[in-house]
């Protein structure tokens, strides 16, 4: 997820609640800057304040729109009346959410928008004895319930999505954290680690050194 937010309060706030559903989040505090992680990203969602300094809101939004595999929009402004939701609507944005707003609503219009994205996977992952159902937060392994944290499941969903192809600690990183992670951190081995352990035996998660992780029990694994 992208959230685009000048005021640099709100953002982290937005950005922190997301991460604590499990969403790997990057912030910008203006258009240019916005339009700079796009380049380098491919975002789901993106949470995008109209009113920026640097490039405006309204015209970020037309260019996400122009993309071949764009994100979806989520317009979050103090603009309110019917007509500046028309006019957002009208950009290319594909929800639209007035301030202040109340944050389990947000959540739940980021996931919808998650699932309707053109490339979105099905809802229910299902391989080698697991089913994760990201919209419920469940997770099964062999029909027995799984207690995962929010980190542990995100790193199961990237792991059930890439199947049966490795994932880099890199790209685990990028995906399940954000932009500020550091690099060097020892945190997806830690995390696999306590993932490993929760999923029980036989061991599922398999490690090649210098290629990175992926689900066993595939065909072809």
């Amino acid at each position: 997820m992208l959230v685009v937010e000048d005021a640099r309060a709100l953002a982290e706030v937005i950005a922190e609640g997301l991460r604590d559903q499990g969403m790997a989040v990057d912030v910008a505090l203006d258009g240019l800057t916005a339009a700079g992680k796009l380049e380098l990203a491919p975002y789901e969602v993106v949470v995008l304040d109209r009113d920026l300094p640097g490039l405006h809101g309204d015209m970020l939004c037309q260019m996400i729109t122009e993309r071949d595999e764009r994100p979806m929009v989520l317009m979050l402004t103090a603009a309110d009346a019917p007509g500046d939701r028309v006019t957002g609507l009208t950009l290319g944005a594909d929800d639209y959410l007035a301030k202040p707003f109340h944050f389990p609503e947000l959540v739940l219009r980021v996931r919808a928008l998650a699932r309707r994205r053109p490339s979105a996977r099905p809802r229910t992952l299902r391989a080698a004895g697991l089913e994760l159902d990201p919209a419920r937060r469940t997770a099964t392994r062999d029909g027995r319930r799984l207690d995962l944290s929010v980190k542990e499941f995100a790193l199961l969903e990237a792991l059930l999505r890439a199947a049966p192809a490795f994932l880099s600690a890199e790209s685990l990183l990028e995906q399940v954290w954000d932009e500020n992670a550091d690099p060097f951190t020892n945190t997806v081995t830690v995390t696999i680690g306590r993932l490993r352990r929760k999923l029980g035996e036989p061991p599922i998660i398999t490690t090649q050194a210098g290629v990175g992780y992926r689900i066993a029990g595939l065909t072809g694994s």
